[in-house]
Parts: structure tokens; C-alpha cells; sequence
């Protein structure tokens, strides 16, 4: 079959399909944003958390089955014309302005900000994702996972994010759970929704986890993230985050 994620000419090149080892037991690693990769192709400006397209850094392939986090700004008029993608779980958060979804599933949606879309990919879906607005530019977090099991039927979901403050459960490998999408994958995602001085305890089922901050400014134990920040925890039991400003996090709960 073809590699996940491939993308035809004047797009993006296919993400590199290799994850690195996880880290030895028991530790926190923090990835600032502007170390990061970038690339800036005009019509969409992106910052690529692990290696993608023409980015390539071997220490940062990916985390467990966790494989790309790219946050896109994709001027007015323009996007990702159509394409294909198998065997990948595909999350995309909307941050600003919205995108126009058609898939060869059928699907033709508006996935506004605050929204969340996740794209089953399994044994192949073409689909493309258009910034149709003559103004605005669209923002939005693209995340790649991937799945547990091969050459399923795709799958669309969409749900949109509480307005209010804690945390909400965005996916997970539980089925039919009210408010939230199935994904194929032993993970959970969680949308941390945050107010200056509160507290969140993550929450953790699994081995591993890793903290994205959208925005804000927030500490876990001691280290304090910004947006775009990421914290990385293998075996830590017990994080908590501490907001020191309103923003907004992932958190991906990870074997």
C-alpha cells in the first residue's frame, strides 16, 4: 500500500513513515516552539513539531504512535487541493477562520474554529481542505496518528470543543462516549481549556504523554511552557498544570 500521508506535487511531500524509540523510563523532556521546524511556502506558513516534508531532524521523528503535530496558517483563497492518505488517523483542531472539507467519502463540511475533525484514513481516502474565506486566514493544528489496525473502512467524525474552562475528552479507543470521537488507536486526546490559576491534573491511563500548549503560559512541576511549547513525559505519574495565564492545550495519553 502507499506511505501514509502522501500528498501529490505543489504540496506537501509524504511524511517520513519511521517513529523514534520512546525515552528511558521515567522522564520529562521540554520542546520549546521555536525549535521546531518551519517552512514557509507562501500560501501556508507551518511549524512542524516532528519531522515532516522538507524537515528532517532524526531526534524528533515522532513520539509512540503520536507522528505529526503541524500547526498551519494557510492564507485566504487558497489550501490543500486533493489528495490521499491510508492507514493514518488524521485529527485536525481549527483555531481561526474555517476549513472546507470533501472527501471521497462524500463528506463536504465547514469545520469552524473551535471545531475538531478526525479522519479515519484507513484502507485510502482522498479528500481536500480549502481556506475559502477572501479575508481570513485559517489556523489550525493538523495531527497525525497512527493506527492500531490496518485497511479499515475510512471513517469521518467532527465534534466541537466546550466553551467552558477544565477538560475535555476530544478521542479515545472507546466507542459511542457522548461528546467525544472514536479514534483506532490505544490513545486519548484531551482539549485543555484553561483560565489564569487554575489547576489541571492530566489525565493519565497510559505510559506516556505529551502536552501541547496552543496558547498561553502554564508550568508543569517545573517547567514552564508558551505557546507552541511541548512537554514530553515517559513513566511520570501525577502532572498536574498549573495556568498562569487563559489558554488552551492537548494532551495526548499515550502507551
Amino acid at each position: 500500500g502507499r506511505s501514509a500521508g502522501r500528498r501529490p506535487a505543489g504540496s506537501y511531500i509524504e511524511a517520513i513513515a519511521t517513529t523514534t524509540p520512546l525515552p528511558s523510563p521515567t522522564m520529562i523532556t521540554l520542546r520549546k516552539s521555536c525549535d521546531r521546524g518551519y517552512a514557509d511556502h507562501g500560501w501556508l506558513k507551518s511549524f512542524h513539531s516532528f519531522s515532516f516534508a522538507g524537515y528532517y531532524d532524526p531526534a524528533h521523528m515522532g513520539f509512540g504512535n503520536l507522528r505529526v503535530i503541524n500547526e498551519d496558517k494557510v492564507r485566504p483563497l487558497s489550501g490543500f487541493a486533493r489528495h490521499s492518505h491510508d492507514n493514518m488517523e488524521i485529527l485536525t483542531c481549527i483555531l481561526a477562520g474555517e476549513v472546507s472539507h470533501e472527501d471521497s467519502m462524500g463528506n463536504k463540511t465547514t469545520i469552524s474554529a473551535g471545531e475538531f475533525q478526525l479522519m479515519s484514513a484507513g484502507s485510502g481516502v482522498s479528500h481536500s481542505e480549502m481556506n475559502r474565506h477572501p479575508a481570513q486566514t485559517l489556523h489550525m493544528l493538523q495531527i497525525w496518528l497512527y493506527p492500531n489496525v490496518s485497511n479499515t473502512p475510512p471513517r469521518y467524525q467532527q465534534i466541537r470543543a466546550s466553551d467552558q474552562p477544565g477538560i475535555q475528552l476530544i478521542a479515545s479507543p472507546v466507542e459511542a462516549i457522548p461528546g467525544s470521537m472514536h479514534i483506532k488507536q490505544d490513545a486519548a486526546i484531551y482539549r485543555l481549556k484553561f483560565t489564569g490559576g487554575q489547576h489541571l491534573v492530566l489525565p493519565q491511563q497510559r505510559q506516556n504523554g505529551y502536552l501541547h500548549l496552543i496558547k498561553g503560559q502554564a508550568t508543569v512541576r517545573d517547567y514552564s511552557l508558551n505557546s507552541g511549547d511541548a512537554l514530553i513525559s515517559s513513566a511520570e505519574r501525577d502532572l498536574s498544570l498549573v495556568a498562569l495565564t487563559d489558554g488552551e492545550a492537548l494532551w495526548f495519553d499515550l502507551p
